[in-house]
């Protein structure tokens, strides 16, 4: 369920373009415009290294926004899907929740793993990844409210949860500022059940860092509670968990394709 005062704008993606950002050696799966809300955290070495598979090894950033950073819970709203040939993928969008570890494969290469996640559609778990659970309880909710004076404030709210026990859960208000578009770059998301299956993600997004640990920006968060429990990620979420980093994703547009 979502309940949507406004939408952020997101910048359209045509296939016939997306499909000229694919290399010849690569099959388009997808595109999709998408808003996203990431927590960065430092969560228990021993509990994320057991989803570790062999060859790949924690990337751990030494300094920077990303500091310390093991692990990412990324939130995603992916308003529109589309298929090679331009029309609506699937249900044409998704709500979802994923686990995402900044990763070395057996080459040396930095990459994302893709340790688990929660799905609103029940036709993408187990999801390109293989490991993505149905989310019986899934709610979305973004408001924003702007008034003759002072900031806008904007409002997200995210329930996940699996039957086996999986709750991954957000609620934050903050104030939103001007974010900041980075240059478009590709990344290689593989997956943790399956290591030899990849993706290729090209993107280019816009990012609002609301609050961090390291880098000290303005702090601009009103209101945080973040759940993280059960089922199988119970052993990556203690009393230890650290939060790094709130960023704002305020779109992201992606394309996605494999060797």
């Amino acid at each position: 369920m979502s309940s949507i005062k406004r939408i952020y704008p997101v910048l359209a993606t045509v296939a016939l373009v997306a499909t000229t950002l694919v290399s010849h050696s690569q099959t388009l799966v997808e595109t999709s415009s998408e808003t996203r809300f990431q927590i960065d955290l430092k969560v228990p070495d021993a509990a994320l290294k057991s989803f570790f598979p062999e060859g790949f090894t924690s990337n751990v950033a030494p300094q920077g926004p990303a500091k310390d950073c093991n692990l990412r819970l990324i939130f995603v709203d992916r308003i529109t899907i589309n298929g090679p040939d331009g029309k609506p993928l699937g249900n044409g969008s998704n709500r979802l929740v994923y686990l995402a570890a900044p990763a070395k494969d057996a080459t040396g290469a930095n990459v994302q793993l893709i340790i688990g996640g929660l799905t609103e559609d029940p036709s993408d778990a187990p999801g390109p990844f293989g490991n993505y659970l149905p989310a019986a309880t899934h709610d979305m909710r973004r408001t924003t409210t702007s008034g003759a004076s002072g900031p806008i404030l904007d409002i997200q709210d995210w329930v996940f949860a699996a039957k086996s026990g999986e709750h991954l859960e957000l609620h934050i208000k903050y104030e939103r500022g001007s974010g900041n578009q980075g240059k478009p770059n590709d990344a290689k998301f593989y997956s943790a059940k399956t290591p030899a299956f990849y993706q290729i993600s090209h993107q280019e997004q816009v990012l609002d860092i609301l609050r961090n640990t390291t880098t000290n920006p303005p702090d601009r968060v009103k209101e945080f509670t973040l759940k993280t429990s059960g089922g199988s990620y119970d052993k990556l979420f203690d009393s230890t968990v650290k939060v790094l980093s709130w960023d704002n994703i305020l779109w992201i547009n992606r394309t996605v394709s494999t060797p």
